[in-house]
């Protein structure tokens, strides 16, 4: 899709024909998750083509051409095509029926209601849904509402966000705070990618650094503004940044990598002593023993699945289990918050 691979395999094969034995996994991770004191966030769709998302359900209605949804997009017509998604109510009803199907199932495991697990946190609309286009506000705004109001619905004792970067992703930042201002909205979200925002060039992450730390310094005050007025808890929920050089091999030194997490942490610790408004901060990605093939950047069929999305390059932002630095930040940072 859109030049590259997906994840698969996919829950629903074709419209309202699902595999609900492809949820077997999930019951799984959710049962050893409980076992764990864990707590998942659970997407439901993407913005994005890697795990199907918006445009499987417009090549389903015969928005997309098979071609066109195969063949890499430009930026403007990936826009221009997304943002009709918010327009086509058989999309919309489509994925309803999938939030009805997951949200409402029982574990096979646990033998646990989804509605009643607690290894459930939240339930997200989408992975970073955008209207993409000035035209289809109002649809975003449509489909975001009564989304949130048919998971409380089903599920009234779990949290509900949206899946938001911030206002860098809603057109506006009246966009942002409307569809935020939501009964049904229980905490919002926000995402800091300097590598795809362009706030570093090319592989000069050290050069640039200091603006990097900057504009993330500014982007999260802004939202912490926000959400003081909004009185919403705010969560990072990701951020990441390429190793040394923006090399993707595991014996490149993850300097910056470090310090940015640290900044980050940092700013969440600090929140937590004067209880702000930050409730939690996600580092993207965790990929554990996963390891890249390095027969090509891109990720093929059979190779280990890491954190990477299929049509980014294997290692990019990936964190591994050797990478001893990070995991003493990230400990470091969660024995501050239990003191």
């Amino acid at each position: 899709i859109n030049g590259s691979l997906r994840v698969e395999p996919p829950l629903q094969i074709a419209p309202g024909v699902f595999k609900a034995e492809r949820l077997d996994g999930l019951d799984f991770l959710l049962s050893e998750m409980d076992k764990r004191n864990m707590k998942a966030v659970l997407f439901l769709t993407n913005n994005w083509e890697w795990s199907g998302g918006f445009l499987q359900y417009l090549n389903w209605n015969g928005l997309l051409e098979e071609s066109v949804l195969r063949r890499k997009m430009e930026w403007d017509e990936m826009r221009d095509i997304i943002s009709q998604f918010y327009g086509c109510n058989n999309c919309i009803s489509q994925y309803h029926e999938q939030v009805k199907l997951i949200v409402g199932r029982v574990n096979h495991i646990t033998h646990k209601s989804y509605t009643e697990d607690a290894a459930i946190m939240a339930w997200e609309i989408a992975n970073e849904p955008r209207p993409m286009r000035p035209a289809a506000i109002q649809g975003y705004k449509n489909f975001l509402k009564n989304t949130a109001a048919l998971i409380k619905s089903i599920d009234p004792k779990h949290l509900v966000t949206i899946g938001s970067e911030g206002d860098i992703g809603s057109e506006s930042p009246e966009v942002f705070l409307d569809v935020h201002n939501d009964p049904h909205i229980d905490y919002v979200t926000m995402h800091i990618w300097p590598k795809n925002w362009q706030w570093f060039k090319d592989t000069s992450i050290g050069k640039d650094f200091e603006q990097v730390l900057a504009n993330t310094k500014d982007y999260i005050n802004k939202h912490v503004a926000y959400m003081q007025k909004m009185k919403k808890p705010l969560v990072i929920e990701e951020f990441g940044l390429p190793r040394d050089h923006q090399s993707f091999r595991l014996n490149t030194p993850t300097t910056y990598r470090d310090r940015y997490y640290g900044f980050i942490f940092e700013t969440l610790v600090q929140s937590a002593k004067n209880q702000g408004v930050i409730g939690g901060a996600n580092f993207w990605a965790f990929s554990g023993s996963g390891r890249p093939s390095y027969k090509q950047h891109l990720w093929n069929s059979g190779e280990d699945m890491l954190g990477d999305p299929p049509f980014e390059e294997q290692g990019l932002n990936s964190v591994f289990d050797t990478d001893k630095s990070t995991w003493k930040i990230i400990q470091s940072t969660s024995l501050k918050l239990k003191n």
